[in-house]
């Protein structure tokens, strides 16, 4: 649908990934229609005249499955099936389609489930034909009966209560994690960016994990969290999360809140954009608007120009450099640009560290291997007697190393 208040650019950037979303749900695009209006028409979302002529011409085509860019409302959809005569769909029902599919983690499937019963609740219609009230008496609810409707309302609200309790003790457990990481003094970076940017590729090359990554749009929406230890001698934790895209459904912001605390609780986001896709900027911005619905908009951020292997000319990414001087440039499919990534990470991560010198026996060869896994070794110097360091130590470890300190 092209609304007069959008330029031709912004409705066909969003046809385009429709389509795209689609494709990855598992359907055949067969064509397209728009049309040009000043604001929804109310009843049917299209004029009444276009959506006869789209719904002659999906029967003529055999098309099964109808789906709208924008969020339809219940009754909206209810009219377009009966013009139609085929299954509407309108983008936030697509987008929880493919979320269901590719949801594997228990937590996962719950969020989903949320979500579509969310959305599933308003548009509870009388379809079939076992929907006479039933007869009342002792032991029955609704006084004369309750309408089969009514039932299965007062059933999907009964699950999504309960599906809200088994996530907030989801949220629980997580919090529970999060205080174990904080007493190991270990900090988190989150990986955010639109859908497909590179996001568990990424994570897959610095952490060795072996997140599903493929050129898909949601290929992947359980976190993934492993270690990183950085140039610094320093481990940090980095959580790959879900993508983000435009028109991303409320409800399932709301219903992901557990997954994205990850984002809200960190110490470093690292917003990944695919450099090489031509609008760039435009999913930038998507991303931008989530982190600021979830109320994470203030976080330390690194932007992280990716796949720039797939760039033809310098341009494109030299427009993104201008506009984000601080970015780091990278491909994590080819390994490009990864040890710049690193110490830049390195940098913005950084806790606070005592400036040391130690001085460690040679006898002592254990106390000088723990000292190479948690600090990072400015000098070292050697006497016949023992061995002299220069070392950057977090303070937790002060205590660790306190016998050897010589200032």
């Amino acid at each position: 649908m092209e609304w007069k208040s959008r330029n031709g650019h912004d409705w066909r950037e969003s046809l385009d990934e429709l389509a795209e979303l689609a494709a990855s749900a598992g359907a055949r695009v067969v064509g397209e229609g728009t049309q040009k209006l000043d604001a929804p028409h109310p009843a049917t979302y299209i004029g009444r005249g276009k959506a006869d002529e789209f719904a002659h011409w999906c029967r003529r085509e055999n098309v099964d499955t109808v789906i709208f860019d924008d969020e339809l409302s219940p009754a909206q959809a209810r009219n377009l099936e009966k013009i139609f005569g085929a299954k509407i769909l309108d983008r936030t029902a697509l987008i929880l389609d493919i979320f269901s599919r590719r949801a594997r983690s228990r937590e996962g499937k719950l969020q989903i489930e949320l979500a579509q019963l969310e959305h599933l609740l308003p548009r509870l219609t009388r379809f079939w034909g076992h929907l006479s009230r039933q007869k009342g008496g002792i032991g029955m609810r609704g006084g004369e009966g309750e309408s089969q409707l009514e039932v299965d309302r007062r059933k999907v609200s009964e699950r999504i209560d309960h599906i809200r309790r088994e996530l907030e003790q989801v949220r629980r457990q997580r919090e529970t994690q999060r205080a174990g990481r904080k007493r190991r003094q270990w900090p988190l970076a989150s990986i955010v960016g639109y859908t497909n940017a590179g996001k568990s590729t990424l994570l897959n090359r610095l952490t060795g994990a072996n997140a599903y990554a493929d050129d898909l749009l949601f290929a992947t929406l359980d976190p993934t969290t492993r270690r990183l230890r950085l140039p610094t001698n320093q481990n940090i934790l980095l959580t790959d999360t879900v993508g983000f895209i435009r028109k991303l459904p409320h409800g399932l912001v709301e219903a992901f809140k557990a997954t994205l605390e990850e984002v809200v609780e960190a110490d470093l986001l690292l917003h990944v954009v695919d450099a090489s896709h031509p609008h760039a900027e435009e999913q930038i911005a998507a991303v931008n608007t989530v982190l600021r619905e979830i109320r994470a908009a203030d976080k330390p951020t690194l932007m992280v120009l990716n796949k720039v292997d797939k760039l033809d000319g310098g341009f494109a990414l030299a427009r993104l450099r201008e506009l984000h001087p601080d970015a780091v440039a990278i491909s994590a499919t080819e390994g490009i640009g990864l040890d710049e990534l690193l110490a830049e990470i390195g940098a913005r991560i950084r806790p606070e560290r005592e400036l040391l010198d130690l001085r460690i026996p040679h006898s002592q060869a254990g106390v000088i291997a723990r000292l190479y896994e948690v600090a990072q070794v400015l000098e070292r110097r050697y006497t016949a007697a023992a061995a002299r360091f220069t070392v950057r130590l977090p303070p937790h470890h002060h205590a660790e190393f306190a016998p050897f300190i010589v200032r």
